[in-house]
């Protein structure tokens, strides 16, 4: 590889991108790097990423904070963190065994100035994007709205009974004394 792509998709699996440097432990996908996404640091440079994707993976990793620090190592200012995992209203949240976390709505708030209980992390993040994902149908459609509007409420009344399907977030790497 001549040059360093400068996207990152972490925990690639067959999802393989073409504009990104592709990073799996399992070297059966054939990723660009084999790596194990819960030993840090990563063998990449310091704030060269302008993206990192984290398509269904960080509900698998041992430590959030720990991978939190690691995003904002290796995002350059501003660089765009994009997330999604299974909410954990949905049964693909627990279905799967190797799922170490079950994540909410506010859950990335902890790495953000939002949130009294960011001292968890001296990483910053500032949230661009963030919305609840249903299975598609007319009803869902109208939750979705509703849900995205009152997270919170949704959370903590109605999740149970009208399940999202995924959370999607994109971060933004605060760096270097609050700006982006």
């Amino acid at each position: 590889m001549a040059t360093l792509p400068r996207r990152l998709n972490l925990g690639c699996g067959r999802d393989r991108r073409a504009d990104c440097l592709n990073v799996d432990q399992v070297a059966a996908v054939e990723p660009d790097l084999v790596w194990n996404l819960d030993q840090y640091p990563y063998p990449l440079p310091e704030g060269h990423f302008e993206h990192i994707y984290l398509l269904d993976v960080i509900e698998h990793l041992e430590s959030l904070p720990a991978f939190f620090e690691e995003a904002l190592r290796l995002l350059a200012p501003g660089g765009v963190l994009e997330i999604t995992t299974p909410h954990y209203s949905s049964a693909n949240s627990f279905t799967d065994p190797t799922h170490r976390h079950h994540l909410g709505y506010f859950f990335a708030d902890y790495f953000t100035d939002a949130s009294k209980w960011s001292f968890y992390s001296p990483v910053r993040f500032a949230v661009l994007e963030r919305r609840l994902v249903f299975h598609p149908g007319r009803l869902a459609r109208w939750i979705a709205r509703w849900a995205n509007h009152h997270p919170a409420a949704y959370e903590r009344r109605w999740a149970w009974l009208y399940p999202a399907w995924f959370l999607h977030l994109r971060l933004a790497a605060v760096k270097g004394g609050g700006e982006e």
